[in-house]
């Protein structure tokens, strides 16, 4: 799965790659990206400034539809942020912290090409050079857009590696097993291990969503998944003097010296010496005073897959039919009825059948009078007639609330009055969705805050009893139609950084200690942001998270032909888990757990002891569960000895920064045709 791939034969009717043709331009091996929001231009940068690709950059033209109060065109936009970028790294170098000389992975490299086109048609990949790029990534907002320019590049190059962004996952699957197929009847005779064309679907908000619910679940605790293993890494404060905290099982990462400040700002890729450090060696750590750390806390057992819950329970109780107060006229009722037959009893020599049977027929008006009856008789048949007098109207309320309850069954349920230490969800777009399904997992209670009532969540709301609030949350009594007083966290999620900001502060001035994580795109922002609300609510939480910088490194891993476990948010940096072979890696291979560790650059966590025939080729699946018994034992050794010998034959779980894994791939493509 993660071995090196020989180079194809030529497909017939195409000139050799590298072969230039006219109004083209000659270069070969090249990545192309095409989208239209911020993900396009993330993915572009990490490709360009971490991996060190040749990348062409295809955008719309006009101003960024999801930002319209931008002055800048999306060309504008993506040409700001390489310039950001390539400063903040000619920064670093003239330092002395960053690569020089070979090692540089930017050294030779052109800039990004970026070019406009309002859709990938055919002309428009062939002007990119999709015939002879390495690989193309379709990370547009619309999915029938993706699936159609991905059918359109398969065509033009079967060889090509595809990276697309879907929101549907079993549309996913069937596609990328019908772009395989189209690729290896294109390329008839191929062997299909040496058949480089791997198609790859992922979604920004499934690579998202986990990372946004544990912020609001705990706002330190984050969890990836192995092989029905999970990884819980915890954010912990610096000890206080003469306090000894538990290690953990290594320590993944330094936090920022300012993150205990409340003036301080959570630290990013240019916060300089001052920011988080991913993987510190020992000595770091040890010489590191008042900085909080990220521990890997404990290894667990995953349990096989469930659906979300639904809040309320599964379908329709009394309690959600009838109203209490409804109840409890139908219990005094009954209570009158069991009365007159006890009575009934007492005074007559009648059976307790015949005396309910009598009973049940003076309620209803149905029985004769009681003329000649004893005076004890008739007595209870007056009584009986009063009862069944307010039986009819018990009976009309029944029903005429049973019929508004069936009306009213496909509304939106409206937050309960008792409500208290639930979720506060703003939007329902792909990533609120995302999140909501990822919380009820967890079996959190949620109230979502939603100004279209058309967004796409809307209905899985219905369908789950989740509370739904419909306005615009900047506006007065919206917030508090959520119960944010007695909310546990606010989750800003929406698509405009404005609208989460305010949302913020106005529930910050509701409630100063609320927990808070907001989605925001820009650094820049995002920095002054978290830096303003911790100086006004030092002992309240606040986490700024970019959606489009925690999903763009999977998607660049993927077009670099890998795929990674998951990804952790350090501050406003990220941290990558990763499944690797150990063969065509120099850096591990032949040498021992503690002597592959590069501080600061990866760190092998675990190695998978399954022979090689029988592993899986997906770490982050669950294992099917057997039916009985206890479950399929994992293959992976997390207790690993510092002097264990890595071989060829090992595949190994490791952390790594962005660029610690750039390294290993690119060195491993290197050495990778030697061997």
């Amino acid at each position: 799965m993660l071995g090196f791939v020989p180079p194809l034969p030529q497909q017939p009717g195409r000139p050799p790659a590298g072969r230039p043709q006219p109004g083209r331009p000659p270069s070969t091996g090249h990545m192309i990206v095409c989208g239209d929001d911020a993900l396009a231009r993330r993915l572009a940068v990490e490709l360009r400034f971490v991996y060190g690709e040749r990348v062409t950059l295809l955008l719309p033209p006009g101003r960024d539809a999801n930002s319209p109060e931008t002055p800048l065109t999306q060309r504008g936009r993506a040409a700001a942020l390489f310039g950001r970028m390539s400063a903040a790294m000619n920064r670093t170098a003239a330092n002395g912290n960053g690569s020089t000389g070979g090692n540089d992975t930017n050294a030779g490299v052109e800039a990004v090409r970026i070019m406009e086109a309002p859709e990938p048609s055919d002309d428009v990949l062939e002007e990119a050079g999709v015939d002879r790029a390495a690989a193309l990534a379709l990370v547009y907002d619309d999915d029938e857009r993706n699936i159609r320019a991905a059918l359109t590049a398969r065509r033009l190059n079967p060889r090509l590696r595809l990276v697309i962004r879907l929101y549907n996952r079993k549309l996913g699957q069937h596609l990328e097993e019908l772009l395989d197929q189209a690729a290896a009847v294109a390329m008839p005779g191929i062997d299909p291990a040496l058949l480089d064309a791997s198609t790859t679907v992922l979604s920004d908000a499934d690579t998202a969503a986990p990372a946004l619910a544990a912020t609001a679940l705990t706002g330190s605790s984050k969890v990836i998944q192995a092989e029905g293993l999970l990884l819980r890494a915890a954010e912990r404060p610096p000890p206080r003097p003469g306090e000894t905290l538990d290690p953990g099982l290594c320590t993944l990462a330094l936090l920022s010296s300012t993150t205990n400040d409340p003036a301080g700002s959570e630290g990013s890729d240019s916060s300089g010496a001052e920011g988080p450090q991913l993987l510190p060696d020992e000595q770091t750590v040890a010489a590191a005073e008042g900085r909080g750390t990220v521990v890997l806390e404990a290894i667990s057992r995953a349990a096989p897959d469930r659906p979300a819950t639904r809040m309320g329970g599964r379908g329709a109780p009394l309690a959600q039919v009838f109203s209490r107060r409804l109840r409890w006229s139908a219990l005094g009722v009954a209570v009158a009825a069991v009365a007159l037959v006890i009575a009934s009893l007492l005074t007559t020599e009648d059976s307790l059948l015949h005396s309910s049977y009598l009973t049940l027929l003076d309620l209803l008006g149905m029985n004769d009078p009681a003329e000649d009856a004893p005076a004890a008789r008739q007595i209870i048949q007056l009584l009986s007639g009063v009862a069944g007098l307010l039986l009819l109207p018990l009976l009309i309320a029944a029903v005429l609330e049973a019929f508004g309850t069936l009306r009213t069954a496909s509304s939106l349920r409206r937050p309960p009055r008792g409500l208290s230490g639930h979720v506060v969800l703003l939007g329902l777009g792909k990533i609120g969705t995302r999140v909501l399904v990822r919380l009820r997992e967890l079996d959190i209670p949620v109230v979502v805050v939603e100004e279209d009532p058309e967004a796409r969540g809307i209905p899985l709301a219905r369908s789950m009893h989740v509370p739904t609030v419909l306005g615009d949350v900047t506006q007065e009594g919206v917030l508090e139609a959520a119960k944010i007083r007695r909310a546990h966290a606010l989750l800003a999620l929406t698509s405009i950084d404005t609208t989460n900001l305010e949302a913020t502060l106005y529930a910050r001035s509701v409630k100063p200690d609320l927990r808070v994580a907001l989605r925001l795109y820009d650094d820049e922002f995002a920095t002054a942001v978290y830096r303003t609300l911790r100086t006004a609510h030092p002992q309240a939480l606040t986490r700024s998270r970019s959606v489009s910088h925690l999903a763009a490194p999977s998607f660049a891993v993927a077009m670099m032909g890998r795929q990674i476990l998951g990804a952790v948010p350090v501050e406003r940096k990220v941290m990558l888990f990763a499944a690797l072979e150990v063969a065509g890696h120099p850096q591990l291979e032949g040498r021992t757990v503690e002597q592959a560790f590069q501080a600061s650059s990866w760190r092998v966590l675990a190695i998978d002891a399954t022979p090689p025939a029988d592993r899986n080729p997906d770490l982050a699946a669950v294992p099917p569960y057997p039916p009985q018994g206890p479950p399929t034992p994992s293959g992976l050794v997390w207790d690993l000895h510092p002097g264990y010998m890595l071989r060829a034959q090992d595949r190994v779980v490791i952390a790594a920064t962005r660029r610690g894994l750039a390294e290993l791939l690119r060195r491993q493509r290197t050495v990778a045709p030697q061997q």
